[in-house]
């Protein structure tokens, strides 16, 4: 089972206002990492999924999209869409499936296409977005984190500027310099806001989990639309940060766990409440291969000791049937109904000052059991 570090000096106050509703979850990320997470989390009974998708992707068939006919792009959506559906393998085989025969058509992936059909009919991405959601029965929602054209820009310490998102994400060198800033562009003289649903789901919600995912073009790509990371400063939900497992080359290159949890709170202006990590070491022989790439394990083992205030859950967290390095999704569902299954849950009505409420998050969910669905809010006191 998992391991929880927890800060003698912090303490936490909670409210908890209503028995057995549904506990609101939102997801931020973008692709295969929300996917993961997503796939894990639809089979968890009582909760609500919102997933909120990155809309800086301008690669693959996503990117020729955006670039012939002008429209949003789809792909990290489609993936949302798939993950949260109850037939998510049949329609990840034709959603998925890559179209070869005709000229124009050949690169395509056959949803990313459907999507953009479904946009331009409705002439709204948020409507395709839905009536996707309708076909494939999916439990949940999924929204863009804006519906406004946008270029991904990042700024390394030498100067230079990087445009696109797959610029970013695969480098055109060996060597790199490290990103020092990153912000979005607007296309066409306009301008860049969070969709309005987006920040009213995040001031609902009772648990935010954040990633996991590239740390620059899929999280902190999504935290820099102007204001979702307001709404995220103020909001009551509890924070969690699920860890990479593995480094990447021209975004994480030698960063450790403490350095990624650092990274993600300067774009975000605020601590988060707790970091989910993997523990166990791959096998030598794929982080030899994975080296090859420059891509390196994760190192946690002095997490605990660097990172305050913060509870931190590491357990093993690997998908080991493939060769591909990457979270479990069922192990990861199984580690985050733990945390939220184990919390100790208590209905108030008093002043949020009162002392009955200062308490530690967990308790042993043997000797306390769950009473209470839904959290309102999660804020520090100070000692």
């Amino acid at each position: 089972m998992y391991t929880g570090f927890q800060n003698s000096q912090i303490k936490t106050q909670r409210m908890y206002l209503h028995r057995n509703e549904a506990l609101k979850i939102l997801t931020i990320g973008g692709g295969s990492g929300q996917y993961t997470l997503l796939s894990g989390l639809r089979d968890i009974k009582n909760i609500e999924i919102t997933a909120v998708a990155s809309m800086a992707d301008n690669g693959g068939s996503t990117g020729r999209l955006r670039n012939e006919l002008g429209v949003l792009p789809p792909g990290d959506i489609l993936k949302c869409v798939i993950a949260l559906s109850p037939i998510r393998d049949t329609a990840k085989k034709i959603m998925l499936k890559t179209l070869k025969s005709d000229r124009r058509l050949q690169g395509h992936k056959a949803g990313n296409l459907l999507i953009t059909m479904l946009s331009r009919y409705t002439g709204s991405f948020p409507a395709a977005i839905q009536a996707l959601s309708e076909i494939l029965e999916i439990s949940g929602r999924v929204l863009p984190g804006t519906t406004n054209k946008a270029t991904l820009v990042a700024e390394l310490v030498d100067g230079r500027r990087i445009y696109g998102e797959s610029a970013i994400d695969i480098p055109q060198s060996t060597q790199r310099e490290e990103i020092k800033d990153l912000f979005l562009v607007p296309h066409h003289n306009g301008s860049v806001s969070a969709y309005p649903p987006v920040i009213e789901a995040i001031k609902i919600s009772d648990v935010i989990l954040i990633g996991p995912g590239d740390l620059f073009t899929s999280i902190i790509a999504s935290l820099i639309v102007p204001g979702i990371k307001e709404a995220i400063q103020s909001t009551n939900a509890i924070i969690f940060y699920i860890l990479n497992i593995m480094t990447k080359f021209g975004e994480t290159h030698n960063f450790k766990g403490n350095d990624f949890v650092q990274k993600l709170e300067t774009y975000l202006g605020r601590q988060v409440d707790g970091i989910i990590c993997n523990n166990r070491k791959p096998a030598d022989r794929l982080l030899k291969k994975y080296l090859a790439e420059k891509s390196e394990f994760v190192e946690i083992e002095q997490l605990e000791k660097r990172i305050n205030n913060r509870l931190i859950y590491a357990d093993d967290l690997l998908d080991s049937s493939g060769e591909i390095l990457r979270h479990d999704s069922k192990k990861l569902a199984s580690i985050i109904q733990s945390i939220i299954s184990n919390a100790h849950f208590i209905e108030c009505g008093k002043s949020t000052s009162d002392p009955i409420l200062t308490q530690f998050v967990l308790k042993d969910s043997a000797k306390m059991p769950i009473k209470y669905k839904s959290v309102k809010a999660l804020q520090r006191i100070s000692q």
